[in-house]
């Protein structure tokens, strides 16, 4: 069992279909694997075991991924009946009626729903230590932090528990997790993953579902089963040639990537290793015949984005804090969240509407201001996943919000844009720091082209495959 829990989704699939394995075998295992690993790392905060082993037997022969388990994160990918607390005490007892779009096609493909992940109280910040749920601690080092927001999706795969997660990336969130532990990371095109029924878009538009993994063939796999829209969603993503996993293995092409180890803005410190990280991604892409040069989009320089896209994560904040009271029949009071967010919530209601279309119309000439260096006729661009080397647990201090923020802010440098902008993105750990840490890259393409980034992501997973030694 130990060789089947370090198969990938994939695999583990085939290994169900081939007999090696029974799906109550694989599940009782992956459940014996979070109970011996989960005390130290605090990955996995909601367990449903007795439910899941009950739902097997109701499992389509043919469904893709019969039998496999996942975790999903306990942030978006909400379930019918089952505790949700987005990483914060004040939704204790408020329950779904309904599972989400995406949940609702990962129990059709087969996968067997363990439990969820631990999360940053409401997904806000880039390390995994919410108040109500105390943190999550990385697989590679324990006193170092996984990430965040979907951190405790990270360190489950990482640590082996399951092969892949849900997860989200609102300003890095999926490929933050995967850069800290080791793993692939991709963040849809905006509207590629549908956040219905609750919600039709996510920090107005900046948030989209994904997965971490171990493997490029379970991204892209993953992503076949719970990408399209549905009615009612307020846009969809560009439609994709075919299946994503059909583009695992197949000839990208000659491509041209420009590259940045620093940011062009010019107030984000140089991190040495993820300097390091993207000058070695670089020279591998050129030797697999990519034309590789320094270089990248000049919108990226603006100084008012943080100013404009910290205001729209402010006012949606806000907004779903008012909710939340509405929901519980009791308004939140500030005194119930946890300082950051407290003071995200007192800007947010700081702000008019006027000043909230204002950011909004501001990052709408952003994104086009990007789009124009991929019209130029370039294909990918490569920038550090993550603006700071590996941190510890309590880097991101909880009670001094001016470090914290400006933390937050060098971190989230070369991620955010592309959650601004919407396009398809994805972080592979290609890169090491001394003390064995992972850190990885992040390759960005223009709207709608995920194909591109897997046929990429593959061909470099072929001649550098990836390492997984946090693994059993």
């Amino acid at each position: 069992m130990r060789e089947i829990l370090r198969l990938d989704a994939v695999g583990q699939a085939e290994a169900i279909r081939d007999g090696q394995v029974s799906a109550r075998e694989l599940a009782e295992a992956a459940i014996a694997r979070i109970e011996a690993a989960d005390g130290e790392l605090n990955a996995v905060v909601h367990r449903r075991f007795e439910r899941a082993l009950a739902e097997i037997d109701t499992i389509p022969a043919d469904a893709p991924f019969r039998g496999v388990p996942i975790l999903l994160k306990d942030l978006g990918w909400r379930e019918a009946a089952e505790p949700y607390s987005a990483g914060s005490a004040v939704r204790d007892g408020l329950l779904d009626a309904e599972d989400a779009y995406g949940v609702v096609r990962l129990r059709a493909a087969g996968f067997v729903l363990l439990g969820r992940t631990n999360t940053p109280e409401f997904g806000s910040t880039i390390s995994t230590e919410p108040a109500a749920f105390g943190p999550t601690r990385n697989p590679y080092d324990p006193a170092y932090s996984p990430g965040g927001s979907s951190g405790g999706s990270a360190a489950a795969v990482a640590a082996g528990m399951v092969a892949l997660a849900t997860a989200s990336d609102g300003g890095g969130s999926i490929r933050i997790p995967a850069s800290l532990c080791g793993l692939v990371g991709l963040k849809p095109t905006r509207g590629r993953v549908s956040l219905g029924p609750a919600l039709g878009e996510g920090w107005s538009g900046f948030s989209c579902p994904g997965f971490v993994t171990r493997s490029v063939r379970d991204t892209a796999a993953a992503l076949d089963v719970v990408a399209g829209t549905h009615p009612g969603d307020p846009y969809g993503a560009p439609a994709l040639p075919g299946r994503l996993a059909d583009e695992v293995g197949r000839d990208p092409g000659r491509l041209r990537i420009g590259f940045l180890t620093a940011h062009p803005r010019g107030d984000v410190p140089e991190a040495p290793e993820p300097a390091e990280a993207v000058t070695g991604a670089a020279a591998l892409l050129e030797s697999l015949g990519h034309d590789v040069t320094p270089g990248g989009p000049r919108a990226l320089a603006e100084p008012d984005f943080p100013a404009h896209f910290g205001a729209i994560v402010a006012d949606n904040l806000a907004a779903h804090v008012a909710a939340l009271g509405e929901l519980r029949g009791k308004p939140v009071d500030l005194e119930e969240l946890e300082p950051r967010n407290a003071a995200m919530v007192r800007a947010g209601r700081g702000r008019s509407a006027p000043d909230h279309l204002r950011s909004v119309q501001w990052v709408d000439g952003f994104r086009r201001r990007m789009a124009a260096w991929w019209a130029e006729g370039n294909d990918l661009l490569l920038m550090p996943s993550l603006g700071v080397a590996p941190f510890p647990l309590g880097w991101i201090p909880p009670d001094d919000l001016s470090v914290a923020f400006g933390r937050t802010a060098h971190a989230v440098a070369f991620t955010s844009p592309v959650n601004a902008t919407g396009q398809p993105a994805v972080s592979l750990p290609l890169h090491r720091t001394a003390a064995g840490l992972p850190v990885g890259v992040q390759l960005v393409a223009a709207p709608g082209r995920e194909d591109l980034l897997v046929r990429v992501a593959a061909q470099i997973e072929q001649v550098r495959p990836f390492e997984h030694l946090a693994m059993p």
